[in-house]
């Protein structure tokens, strides 16, 4: 397909007759997910308010996450075994049930079997989003049906926080699992309607089930040992999710199906440099699945506010990744160098402003924002030229686990990211905080660890540009001896 053909394609074409049908239905189930994370994520202050379960708060989103991996590493499966139409109704289904559970929840255990549910349906529907364009649109239309998914995540920041902030405070956040329920069972109709049964003659890829097992089994180990505010217990847990990472990685480089590139698992490549990048930065982000609950107890915001603010390091990520994208050459290496520098600072704001505790409208609560909005920037001003290198760095034997192992990789990473914030924040008291200075502690340490775990990516980050042909030589004139040859990838 050739880029003036590309460059024909158009919205209009996009969403003008049979088109527009089929873009609703996908881009409508990735919004759907991603209008849950952030419903949830609002109202979770108000539902441990309300049927306790504190020490397992971080559970609701590590649950949900590996849920969603193993929903996405499914999707495959349903779309080549029993078409889209049926896949999607599947994914709905779930998502349906998960939702109902989660309404009528009368405990903390009910509610994360109910969340378990929703991420599996989840992680089949975001999945599917992606993997359907294919099939059902012509070549030229990629490029627009990918940007219109992508840009659901910026929609659910809009309605997601709206959604549960209002039934928090009104006092009913059942109502808002609740809601989700006619818009499901109105969105399987228009599956049935408008999306055909397409189906693929192509064999499914088969799962990297010992991989899959290993991966939730690390997270699990965390998450479980959290819930027990004993050191000890918890620094073995720890012990033996890296033992299971590093197991994870012996098998990953003997196993015929694998999750990633195998230049990936190469310490010294720039693909595994631009991995660690990734997955650190995403790693930063999951103490934010306890900042709506610190908003509102240090700093008195309602849980509309407080969903609404949170939001807002998704809403610097959307402003970056749009300034950034049209960088190439030396720019996108100095976009690769600055964007975890950005975010590093921002971490950094949180340790000390999070902490102080504030109310209304206040100056603290002003750099919070500021603060929010620079742990996404630095995300979204580096993450399109990361992305487009693991593709340019990908052998071409590897090419199709590209796009999937960057799933792989930004889910694991968040899982474990949020299952180390619970250990972090449980050990330090929150679970067990009956004042605003044992909150206050307990916000400065879990800041604190995360602020100097994701500074290991100005390293990465430096590692990756290091190796780019857009590097300047240290010295203009021509070398006596030869040089090491360097990879001749070019980022975007």
């Amino acid at each position: 397909m050739s880029q003036n053909n590309y460059a024909q394609a158009s919205w209009h074409d996009l969403f003008s007759g049979r088109n527009a049908a089929l873009a609703l239905v996908l881009s409508g189930g990735v919004a759907l997910h991603a209008i849950n994370i952030y419903l949830s994520t609002t109202i979770l202050p108000t539902v441990v308010a309300d049927i306790g379960g504190r020490e397992f708060y971080a559970w609701n989103t590590t649950l949900f996450v590996v849920a969603s991996i193993i929903g996405a590493a499914l999707s495959s499966k349903l779309l080549h075994g029993f078409g889209a139409r049926t896949a999607y109704l599947s994914a709905a289904a779930l998502l349906f049930a998960g939702s109902l559970i989660a309404a009528l929840s009368p405990n903390i255990g009910q509610m994360l079997l109910g969340r378990t549910v929703q991420g599996l349906g989840g992680g089949i529907m975001v999945s599917l989003g992606y993997g359907v364009v294919a099939l059902v649109f012509e070549e030229r239309l990629w490029q627009r049906a990918f940007a219109l998914v992508s840009g659901m995540w910026g929609v659910a920041t809009l309605f997601g926080p709206a959604i549960g902030g209002i039934f928090a405070e009104l006092g009913i956040w059942r109502f808002a699992f609740g809601v989700m329920l006619p818009v499901i069972i109105v969105y399987a109709i228009a599956v049935v309607k408008l999306l055909p049964q397409t189906q693929t003659t192509e064999d499914a890829d088969r799962l990297a089930l010992p991989q899959l097992v290993l991966l939730s089994g690390a997270i699990m180990a965390i998450a479980t040992a959290s819930i027990f505010a004993d050191l000890t217990l918890n620094a073995l847990a720890l012990l033996m999710a890296c033992g299971l990472i590093a197991l994870l990685i012996r098998v990953e480089h003997r196993a015929s199906i694998r999750l990633l590139p195998r230049a990936a698992l190469i310490p010294s490549s720039r693909l595994f440099a631009t991995f660690a990048t990734m997955a650190l930065l995403l790693f930063g982000t999951s103490s934010g699945v306890f900042m709506p609950y610190f908003l509102q107890h240090l700093h008195g915001q309602t849980p509309l506010i407080a969903g609404y603010l949170a939001a807002l390091t998704a809403v610097g990520w959307t402003a970056a990744e749009l300034l950034s994208a049209r960088y190439h050459g030396r720019r996108a290496d100095r976009a690769i160098r600055l964007g975890p520098c950005f975010s590093v600072t921002g971490l950094i704001g949180l340790v000390f402003l999070v902490p102080l505790g504030s109310s209304g409208l206040s100056p603290t609560l002003v750099l919070i924002c500021g603060s929010l909005i620079l742990v996404g920037f630095g995300i979204g001003f580096c993450w399109p030229h990361l992305a487009t290198l693991v593709f340019k760095l990908t052998a071409d034997e590897d090419h199709h686990l590209a796009s999937s192992s960057m799933t792989s990789i930004t889910m694991f990473a968040s899982a474990f990211g949020a299952s180390v914030a619970g250990m972090i924040a449980n050990l330090t008291g929150f679970s067990r905080a009956e004042s605003s200075l044992m909150l206050a502690d307990s916000a400065f340490w879990l800041q604190s660890l995360f602020a100097l775990i994701v500074s290991f990516t100005l390293f990465s980050a430096a590692a990756v540009v290091r190796q780019s042909d857009h590097r300047p030589s240290a010295s203009p004139q021509p070398q006596p001896q030869p040089q090491p040859q360097q990879e001749r990838e070019v980022a975007r």
